[in-house]
């Protein structure tokens, strides 16, 4: 029962149809870069809540959390919870400040504060690291189909990969969100059926489930150890609390949802929506995980050889236990979930590369023009991301610990950047080239010397601190460095203080009630 029912791939096959349709409904809206870039902020705060949800949402969470799980315990949800403290502190200030202080990419910010060389590397960070991660969704997404179905690897990466950027090119970001308005519903329905044939197939049902994965210590958030050398508590944490900050304040890709909304209110709801229906979803995912484990201990079914990893056992079940059609469901929320993250990317991609660099390489260039200049950097970005999904489908190790290994890594600094420029009045464009060089001097010497000098072997010299933290290290360094390099080198221009939060602050309360909930 590897291979998928005829049912199954039918269903996939209407879903996929159906989110070329969403593209062709939107296509003939796209007159301008304002509406296929940002929706000429038109979008409903819930609707924008869904498509943020379906953007954090991917194959990672519907592969790699469960088998996360499976093999061991609940520690790698801990980096998503901090996702809430993280939208306490943007919530109020950070979402209506970006919503007046650009127009379409997070990084025109950092240009206005320190020059264009900071809005260059705060793209170019944005970019190293999505695409990475795009990698990485194509990866799980075709070990997962391959071992279900036995289809071929590279047929998987292509077929998404012209699908996804067929809807993405004609449709715009109105076609993206609206797509993931579908998927988001689709997930919780998958979730559902999961849930319930891993509860009540087993003999004893959920009570039997439940105690076997409790009595085991499967459900654990890990170890409370304060050592920053191994995946604790802490060190996940501090890691999932720098990665959410940073896609709520340099994320071309989560910012752009802010600027979509109706209004400034309309946002603040949308990513709240958002953000608080991905806690659940989390943790279900890691529940399945758990129930997965429980279910094959309880009645003692054998694994096929082929499973050789944690990834493939979640997958496994669904095309052995769960019926035909119902699986096929799951399966097109799988898909959907890769297409709504690799289009939300796709679109973030191409406003970036329109916003920052055509319209400064070609300031005269027409309207038309840089909407087609857009569209061309899809189809490249989709292009490139097959080739790149092509080489890493055969990487080995688990899944969810490379990933938040590797975006620890390229991260950039992104965070401090922003924290340095939002916080400090003092901060200065000077002082924040030095952090930058120093924060990108220290993150190749710690990726080329972490894990005991795998890459670079300098001895005690190493970086001897879980890799989770190079992330996390690289953004205080900005903050710190370019503060006090800031201090020596300061900025005449006083103006700039007023692109802070403290300008921000100063500029509401001379504004009156009316203008503010606007």
């Amino acid at each position: 029962m590897s291979a998928l029912r005829w049912l199954d791939p039918l269903i996939i096959v209407l879903y996929m149809v159906g989110l070329v349709s969403i593209g062709l409904v939107f296509s003939r809206r796209q007159t301008s870069t304002e509406r296929y870039f940002v929706a000429k902020r038109s979008i409903p705060g819930w609707a924008m809540g869904l498509s943020l949800l379906a953007t954090l949402i991917s194959s990672v969470t519907f592969i790699a959390y469960p088998g996360s799980a499976y093999a061991g315990d609940w520690s790698n949800l801990v980096p998503g919870l901090m996702v809430v403290p993280v939208l306490a502190l943007t919530a109020t200030v950070i979402i209506p400040f970006f919503r007046h202080a650009v127009r379409m990419s997070a990084y025109e910010y950092f240009g206005r504060r320190f020059g264009y060389a900071a809005r260059i590397y705060g793209s170019l960070a944005y970019a190293l690291g999505h695409f990475s991660k795009m990698g990485f969704v194509f990866y799980l997404l075709a070990l997962t189909i391959t071992s279900m179905t036995g289809w071929n690897t590279d047929r998987v990466i292509i077929l998404v990969g012209v699908i996804t950027v067929l809807y993405t090119l004609i449709g715009g970001i109105e076609a993206v969100i609206w797509a993931d308005v579908v998927q988001g519903f689709l997930l919780w329905f998958g979730i559902a059926i999961c849930l319930g044939y891993l509860l009540w197939l087993p003999a004893g049902g959920p009570s039997a489930q439940l105690a076997t994965a409790w009595n085991s210590h499967k459900i654990s958030l890990g170890s409370l150890a304060p050592v920053l050398t191994r995946p604790t508590i802490l060190v996940l944490a501090l890691y999932g609390f720098f990665y959410y900050l940073q896609r709520y304040t340099a994320d071309q890709t989560v910012v752009q949802r802010y600027l979509v909304a109706r209004s400034d209110k309309a946002a603040i709801r949308g990513i709240a929506l958002g953000t608080l229906l991905c806690i659940p979803v989390w943790s279900l995912f890691m529940l399945m995980g758990t129930l997965c484990w429980a279910f094959y201990k309880n009645t003692g079914e054998k694994l096929p050889a082929y499973i050789t990893k944690a990834d493939q056992v979640f997958p496994y079940f669904i095309t052995t236990h769960v019926p035909p059609g119902l699986a096929g469901l799951f399966m097109a929320a799988l898909f959907g979930a890769a297409m709504a993250n690799l289009s939300s990317d796709f679109n973030s991609l191409a406003a970036v590369g329109v916003t920052d660099y055509y319209r400064v390489l070609r300031p005269h260039a027409s309207d038309r023009a840089r909407l087609l200049a857009g569209r061309l950097i899809v189809a490249v970005c989709g292009a490139l991301c097959v080739v790149v999904a092509t080489v890493l489908a055969h990487t080995n190790g688990n899944a969810l610990s490379l990933w938040y290994t590797v975006s620890a890594i390229v991260g950039g600094g992104l965070v401090g950047l922003f924290l340095l420029a939002f916080l400090s009045e003092r901060a200065s464009r000077a002082g924040a080239y030095i952090g930058i060089a120093v924060s990108l001097l220290f993150t190749a010497w710690a990726t080329l010397t972490v894990d005991g000098g795998k890459l670079w072997n300098l001895g005690r010299f190493n970086f001897t601190l879980h890799s989770y933290m190079i992330g996390v290290i690289a953004h205080l360094i900005i903050v710190v460095v370019g503060y006090l390099a800031s201090l020596l080198f300061p900025d005449p221009d006083r103006a700039k203080r007023e692109l802070t939060v403290w300008g921000w602050w100063r500029q509401q309360r001379q504004q009156s009630p009316q203008e503010i909930s606007r």
